[in-house]
């Protein structure tokens, strides 16, 4: 039953750590983290992103433009792309790392200390690339609600809002974050049993203590000599 919940656990942190995986990359290269509506152009809407500025109109249509210098960015999508491509490459070694300690696998299977060992590892990395992702959107959303309630800027100047790929970020986050917690969960807190040639091996012995030319043990024959004097009957 142990090994039995200890592969549940391994398998659903592996499902969840690689869905906030997919999602982190897919939020890194949508162009809608922030949102801008015109009152005064209802039929007009801007979307930002960390690569490119997009406007959408009704009559012509999605129109994107790619910005044209990282250094001239605001200093919260700077650093979001470095975190999130960061993120990225945490995320790919986890699952590497952790797939080779699952118990489900042959390969090493009794070095569970080992594959132990791995699954600690992966786990971690799932955390770091967990807050790289949590990180930058925390912040642009951050910034964002500052610029929104900004006093010194005029009520006639439009403010960006929260964009989908904000939502989409912060689940991926967590989702990276959860499935981490479940695989280092599934490595310290249950113990796999020991694989059943042991067992049996240990078994053998203990059943069958005899030599390798097939004549029994000094302890066991001296045991059944005992056995036949204390038997045998007494002469007078």
């Amino acid at each position: 039953m142990a090994l039995v919940l200890r592969v549940v656990m391994q398998f659903v942190g592996l499902v969840l750590s690689v869905l906030g995986w997919v999602l982190s990359m897919i939020t890194t290269y949508l162009p809608h983290w922030k949102n801008l509506n015109l009152e005064l152009n209802e039929m007009e809407n801007w979307t930002l992103g960390l690569w490119q500025a997009c406007v959408v109109r009704d009559e012509v249509g999605r129109q994107c433009k790619d910005f044209d210098s990282f250094l001239a960015l605001p200093v919260e999508l700077r650093v979001s792309r470095i975190l999130m491509f960061l993120s990225h490459g945490l995320g790919l070694l986890g699952l590497l790392v952790s797939g080779s300690g699952l118990d489900c696998l042959r390969v090493g299977e009794r070095q569970r200390e080992r594959k132990k060992r791995l699954l600690i590892l992966g786990g971690v990395l799932f955390w770091t690339a967990g807050v790289g992702v949590l990180v930058p959107v925390s912040w642009v959303a951050h910034v964002t609600v500052q610029e929104f309630w900004d006093e010194t800027l005029p009520e006639v100047v439009p403010r960006w809002e929260f964009g989908e790929a904000l939502f989409l970020g912060w689940f991926a986050g967590f989702s990276l974050l959860l499935g981490g917690c479940l695989v280092t969960w599934a490595a310290c807190c249950t113990q796999a049993p020991l694989a059943a040639g042991r067992h049996a091996g240990g078994d053998t012995q203990a059943q069958c203590p005899c030599l390798e030319n097939g004549t029994a043990a000094p302890k066991a024959r001296l045991g059944q000599d005992q056995g036949a004097l204390f038997s045998a009957p007494t002469v007078l």
